[in-house]
């Protein structure tokens, strides 16, 4: 084989790597929708999952527009401040940087997002970013079910998705990221670069966006909003958890010139690790919720979830015996946190905080105990606990709960956050489309040669926005 098939092939190979990875990655909304969708009350299930679809599509389009350009232009910021990577440095030629790094191909007019050029790999790289982004953005969607407005969710969605989550990503989850070169921080699996944030941002925005109609009694205590169809509520979990293994094995980097897989970081990495950890963290993550939440279904199916992202910021480093420790420690206190959450007067309808903000925080700053001292390169700091409590606070702190706070303040001040009582009680399917997502009424036979009409009227649609 000539030198030039050798290197097409090795491009080939990794284009093709990236590309599936983020179609399966589509699983996770798959489950999204479902997940969602089942744990809504039956008057509100098409709006639920209508909203998911407009996440996927209006994240999909901003990350395209701005969002891949924070992730190249802020890595420094503000370090160093300004436009700084590895574009500007001769000796970063033919490294993970490089490709990785180029500022001019993170414009949207860029041509080497376009068809019938060189570049192949430029755009797989923005379509995984795209999806971990659209997943950010989904973790919101749940926790705000039925009684957010479209408008409000929108603006909010693209904050979280192409933004706040973007810039965590550029200090934190790239190799030139002021996190990594300044503190020495890890987190592989986007523990607290993503999961914090999401988590923490929808804090916030359930403060300002208070309880749905009726689920606090007269003396502030919770009652139970019971999914409409919790069956489907575990399929899609049990999509999100199949997304879940091509969103990690997209972690990995995997370019033509390399002899072996790395993390983000530079780091030795196999997919082996990836197929064996998430496993064993899904499965002792399902057993620690079931236990912790006392046989509870929903929780029990969380916890796969809860052991996944509790183990994801250090899953390259643990030997499988920590895996299966942290996961099961992080999906049994999910539902303890879960409950505090409710005994606070928040309403958070599918436990977005508990799963993806506590589990979050817990992995990233669990790397700064079990994994204290990994060297990570020449020049860069080893793994240590105050690197993770200095990054797990910006992500959650300052990038997730402090922005979520703050926009949904001003929505709620100008009138814009939730829709009416009056909307809310009839719920959403009607109000916003009127139609209603199990429509049932008696077809009667012709009389006469006239057709009666359906026994129930349905109300005339409203505009969404």
């Amino acid at each position: 084989m000539s030198p030039e098939s050798q290197e097409f092939l090795a491009t080939f190979v990794s284009e093709s790597y990236y590309y599936w990875a983020s179609v399966f990655m589509l699983l996770i909304h798959a489950g999204f929708l479902a997940y969602e969708g089942g744990a809504s009350r039956a008057k509100n299930v098409l709006a639920t999952m209508v909203k998911n679809l407009l996440t996927l599509s209006i994240v999909g389009l901003t990350f395209f527009f701005f969002g891949w350009w924070v992730y190249n232009a802020f890595p420094l910021f503000p370090v160093t401040g300004g436009i700084v990577g590895p574009w500007t440095d001769p000796a970063s030629e033919g490294t993970v940087g490089s490709v990785l790094g180029l500022v001019q191909a993170s414009y949207p007019w860029s041509p080497a997002m376009g068809p019938n050029i060189a570049d192949n790999l430029t755009g797989v790289f923005w379509f995984a970013f795209a999806l971990f982004s659209m997943t950010t953005a989904s973790i919101l969607s749940g926790a705000v079910i039925e009684r957010i407005k479209v408008g409000a969710y929108s603006i909010l969605a693209v904050i979280l998705g192409s933004f706040t989550w973007v810039v965590a990503a550029a200090w934190g989850w790239n190799p030139y990221g002021w996190f990594f070169t300044n503190l020495g921080y890890h987190d592989f699996g986007c523990s607290a670069v993503l999961h914090g944030v999401s988590g923490f941002f929808a804090l916030g925005v359930l403060i300002n966006l208070g309880p749905r109609i009726g689920k606090f009694d007269a003396n502030g205590k919770p009652r139970a909003i019971l999914p409409h169809n919790l069956p489907l509520t575990m399929v899609g979990l049990m999509l999100i958890f199949v997304g879940f293994y091509a969103f990690l094995a997209a972690c990995v980097i995997f370019v033509p010139g390399q002899t072996m897989e790395i993390t983000i970081y530079g780091t030795p990495m196999t997919l082996a690790s990836i197929g064996v950890n998430t496993t064993l963290a899904l499965c002792s993550g399902i057993v620690g919720a079931y236990i912790g939440s006392k046989a509870d279904p929903f929780y029990t199916i969380s916890g796969g979830l809860a052991g996944i992202i509790s183990v994801g910021a250090g899953m390259d480093l643990y030997s499988p015996a920590i895996i299966i420790l942290i996961a099961f420690i992080g999906a049994y206190t999910m539902p303890f946190v879960g409950a505090a959450v409710e005994k606070a007067g928040i309403d958070d309808a599918v436990g977005a905080f508990a799963v993806h903000g506590y589990c979050g925080m817990l992995g990233a700053m669990t790397v700064g105990i079990m994994a204290s001292g990994y060297p990570q390169g020449d020049g860069i700091p080893l793994t240590g606990f105050f690197a993770q409590l200095v990054g797990t606070f910006i992500c959650t702190v300052i990038l997730g709960f402090i922005p979520g706070y703050g926009v949904s303040f001003v929505l709620k001040k100008l009138g814009m956050l939730r829709i009416s009582p009056e909307e809310e009680i009839v719920g959403l399917d009607l109000s916003d489309f009127g139609l209603e997502g199990y429509p049932e009424y008696p077809i009667l036979p012709e009389q006469n040669g006239h057709t009666p009409e359906p026994a129930i009227s349905v109300p005339q649609a409203r505009p969404l926005m």
